[in-house]
């Protein structure tokens, strides 16, 4: 497996450290610039917190975080096996694509971030996701993934859009404008949800084709 420490050259290891850094520090100054905000605004502190993680998109770095320290810190408890885990690393890596491209497609012509806030953004939402995708596709154990794994995979950002449309009805504050029902209605937001679902499967599928086919290629040349 991927995750067996003794296996890792030292190459390997520094990638995966670096990219576990990167990972954590987008995540530590996404936060702050939160919080530095909402103290400035006289605002919950608690509330910002609770904002931060109804992100999608930290939701996902968060686990992406996750899964890069596991594959490089030596416990052997079940989180870890757990987040070393192909089919979970690869579900991982959908769902920080498509992070990546639901931004670069839908919202960064919306803003222009400037400073700190520029550099959490091109971490969270483009550095991250390459950086993942390169891990997966170099390091993660090839050839198990199942179309079963898509489906399991789906329930993440199914559970994830229940939520953020419940909670923008209960209060009024949807995370992403291509959902806000106040600004589109519900038919709008519900079909661009749909739409943004079908990329997740559709980036799912990739995944598992090219699973299968490096997992060919494995098998023939040992």
């Amino acid at each position: 497996m991927h995750s067996e420490h003794s296996q890792q050259s030292q190459g390997q290891r520094s990638f995966i450290i670096i990219a576990a850094l990167l990972g954590w520090s987008a995540l530590a100054i996404q936060l702050y610039l939160i919080f530095f905000a909402r103290w400035a605004d006289q605002a919950s502190l608690l509330g910002g917190l609770v904002r931060f993680f109804s992100f999608f998109t930290i939701l996902t770095n968060t686990l992406v975080a996750i899964a890069l320290t596991c594959a490089v810190v030596s416990r052997s408890d079940g989180v870890h096996r757990f987040f070393r885990t192909p089919w979970v690393c690869s579900g991982i890596a959908a769902s920080i694509v498509l992070v990546g491209l639901a931004y670069n497609v839908l919202l960064r012509h919306l803003w222009q971030p400037q400073g700190w806030q520029w550099i959490a953004d091109e971490l969270l939402h483009d550095i991250m996701p390459l950086l993942f995708l390169v891990y997966w596709w170099l390091y993660v154990q090839k050839g198990g993934l199942r179309l079963s794994h898509v489906l399991l995979w789906g329930i993440y950002p199914l559970v994830y859009f229940a939520y953020v449309l419940l909670r923008g009805d209960l209060i009024g504050d949807y995370m992403y404008p291509f959902i806000d029902v106040g600004t589109l209605g519900y038919a709008k937001a519900f079909i661009n949800a749909g739409g943004v679902l079908a990329g997740f499967f559709m980036i799912s599928l990739v995944l598992v084709g090219l699973d299968r086919v490096k997992g060919q290629d494995r098998k023939s040349v040992v």
